[in-house]
């Protein structure tokens, strides 16, 4: 085991513990600008490690009741397929140089809509709540097709790209369910990140696309710097972390496009 990626897992999960936001978004990139790995077995190992780090909140949440299932269900009714057939189209794909750019290419595009989504996800939080949860965004009978068709384009962003579950998944159920309780969308969607990431990596591990000993020093990183990142986000602003590590997407992710195309 090399503890060299520890380090790595020690920074993104104390960026998780403390505003919520990092997870694939930090990680893949990370491990493809810093540490050389490959984009396939970077977003491979990265889906995995990112099903079991998520899973601890889960638990957490299942106990608070901060959970809808149903809500994961329609969810997964799309993403499940969309993930499958994803994977279905990459093991087809022949592994070098071109799928490694169509790789970073949507790695770059998911990491700078969820700096974007960063930025406007408290402003829209707050906005909500100051019109009593009646923004009439949708209506009611629309919310499950909306959510299967949520459950698809995350199920394939995740797949190809490791990115896609937290904060993109949460910005589009905060506009297709305004009056659910903010908590429980967020319960919500860390349930469907696990089983969407947990998926998608089993199927990058059939690829041979998963780096099992790099994965193990990940969590050994990141199991504490989660636990550390909860308490520091008590005691800092979390309006300017989540700011900070907006900007640092924003750079990371612009930094990946233009090493594409220039």
């Amino acid at each position: 085991m090399d503890f060299g990626f520890s380090w790595a897992g020690l920074v993104v999960g104390i960026a998780v513990g403390a505003t919520g936001v990092g997870g694939g978004s930090l990680m893949t990139p990370i491990l493809i600008l810093f540490y050389g790995i490959s984009p396939g077995v970077a977003v491979g190992t990265d889906l995995l490690y990112a099903s079991i780090s998520k899973a601890f909140g889960v638990g957490l949440h299942s106990r608070n009741g901060s959970m809808d299932w149903k809500l994961v269900g329609w969810m997964s009714l799309g993403s499940v397929p969309a993930a499958l057939l994803t994977l279905l189209f990459l093991h087809g794909q022949p592994q070098g140089k071109e799928l490694d750019q169509l790789i970073k290419l949507i790695l770059a595009v998911a990491i700078m809509v969820t700096a974007t989504f960063t930025l406007v996800q408290d402003p829209l939080l707050k906005l909500i709540k100051r019109n009593g949860g009646q923004m009439p965004v949708v209506v009611d009978r629309w919310q499950r097709p909306l959510t299967v068709i949520c459950g698809v384009a995350i199920g394939v962003l995740v797949t190809i790209s490791s990115v896609g579950a937290g904060v993109i998944g949460m910005m589009m159920l905060l506009m297709i369910y305004p009056k659910t309780p903010p908590i429980r969308l967020v319960g919500s969607d860390l349930a469907h990140a696990v089983i969407i990431t947990a998926i998608a990596g089993a199927g990058h591990a059939g690829l041979g696309a998963v780096n099992w000993s790099m994965l193990a020093a990940l969590l050994v990183g990141a199991l504490p710097g989660i636990w550390l990142g909860t308490r520091i986000g008590f005691r800092l602003n979390e309006t300017v972390l989540k700011k900070a590590i907006a900007g640092l997407l924003i750079f990371v992710g612009g930094t990946m496009l233009a090493k594409i195309l220039f």
